[in-house]
């Protein structure tokens, strides 16, 4: 079986990625809730690879990953642009429910711009942490 990678999945709510390794094997990661990192699970690879239409895991596109990326992320809060880039979304959707309305189509792509904007902040961030640099935000949970 060949599969393009990355190759982006929601496994039980979370997002999950599976990329190829140097030696030509795959190797998943999946979203930590609670720092919004993702880490090495290699276990749910199989299952995100054979899943059917009826599981809790589906194929996303790289869109659709990032999107569904950030709303989990946007749960957290902490110090740094990227929480005011968050509290910039939570604003929008207030203002449409204080109105009583949808939320435009300006709206909604201002929202998915947001968001990838801070998907790339996400990655910058977590490459220097791994290049041994120490964080430039601190994460902590929503109390919700």
């Amino acid at each position: 079986m060949t599969i393009e990678t990355p190759s982006y999945f929601l496994y039980f709510g979370r997002t999950f990625v599976i990329d190829s390794t140097p030696d030509g094997g795959l190797a998943g990661s999946l979203l930590n809730w609670d720092t919004g990192e993702f880490e090495p699970a290699n276990a749910p690879v199989q299952k995100a690879l054979f899943a059917t239409s009826d599981s809790d895991i589906s194929p996303l596109d790289r869109e659709q990953f990032v999107q569904r990326t950030e709303r989990i992320r946007q749960q957290l809060t902490g110090d740094g642009p990227i929480f005011a880039l968050y509290d910039t979304i939570d604003s929008i959707y207030d203002q449409a429910e204080a109105e009583n309305r949808r939320l435009s189509d300006e709206e909604v792509e201002l929202i998915s711009s947001i968001q990838r904007r801070t998907f790339a902040m996400w990655e910058d961030e977590l490459a220097r942490r791994a290049a041994g640099e120490p964080p430039s935000f601190t994460v902590r949970r929503k109390n919700v």
